[in-house]
């Protein structure tokens, strides 16, 4: 699907930085791409990972938007304020974080923003890398409507009892009987977080409970092997897995 398109079909994006109603009413900013055009236009939520809602972030929207999706990604470190995205990531670190039931809220408001779009198909899917992909669990097991979720290689989602903290009091895996939706992971065999034995056991528990899942890991690759700016980038595995999920957004989206 990438770099499928025909050379002479119209192909326009606006991208641009609005505001969307986040936790406890406050305002939060959030990077919104989209197809120039009437659609109607299925929508994702990008959930920015741990370095931040950064230059990746954005370049990743424009990426989804440039095959024909509305893109919405809220920035979840809003209450650290505001600099360089490595700036305000630190301060995130310092502090623990966001709070789960915050950055669930914030997600909600992002998500009520694209479906209430007079071009929007009404059907919506979430993905979110690192910190991202663990929230994006979260949000597939406790938000309504969403129709599909991509977990890209996140850290925590099998939590033991000793690394649970305020922010993050409940380890996602016990949340995931509710997960109401086909889920995708992608994750790397060398991998520190998740680890491969975290993966088997959200595999196993997925699979003991029924549920609707595709998992590819990769061997060769360890975290966020997506990330072009980082000698963690593994192209073959990076294209071959963004593949799969422009297939499995097609299939579920459009």
């Amino acid at each position: 699907m990438w770099n499928n398109f025909q050379t002479d079909a119209y192909e326009g994006l606006i991208a641009e930085t609005i505001s969307v109603t986040g936790h406890g009413g406050k305002p939060l900013h959030a990077y919104y791409s989209r197809p120039i055009g009437e659609g109607p236009f299925p929508g994702i939520l990008l959930i920015h990972h741990m370095p931040g809602w950064d230059q990746f972030t954005r370049e990743t929207a424009r990426r989804f938007a440039a095959q024909g999706y509305s893109v919405i990604s809220p920035n979840l470190y809003e209450d650290f304020g505001h600099g360089t995205p490595e700036e305000v990531a630190e301060r995130a670190r310092e502090q623990g974080g966001m709070v789960d039931k915050d950055v669930m809220e914030d997600c909600d408001g992002a998500l009520s923003f694209l479906r209430s779009q007079p071009n929007a198909s009404g059907r919506v899917g979430v993905i979110g890398m690192c910190s991202g992909g663990r929230h994006t669990f979260l949000a597939a097991c406790t938000l309504e409507g969403i129709d599909c979720a991509v977990d890209c290689w996140g850290g925590g989602v099998v939590c033991p009892p000793e690394q649970l903290t305020p922010q993050r009091p409940v380890q996602p895996l016990d949340y995931a009987e509710k997960l109401s939706c086909p889920l995708l992971g992608i994750f790397g065999n060398e991998d520190w977080s998740p680890t491969k034995e975290d993966v088997d056991v959200l595999e196993a528990r997925l699979k003991e409970l029924g549920k609707d899942y595709e998992f590819h890991r990769y061997d060769g690759a360890a975290h966020g092997f997506w990330y072009y700016h980082r000698p963690m980038y593994r192209h073959e595995q990076a294209m071959d897995s963004l593949e799969k999920v422009l297939a499995f957004f097609e299939k579920h989206l459009k």
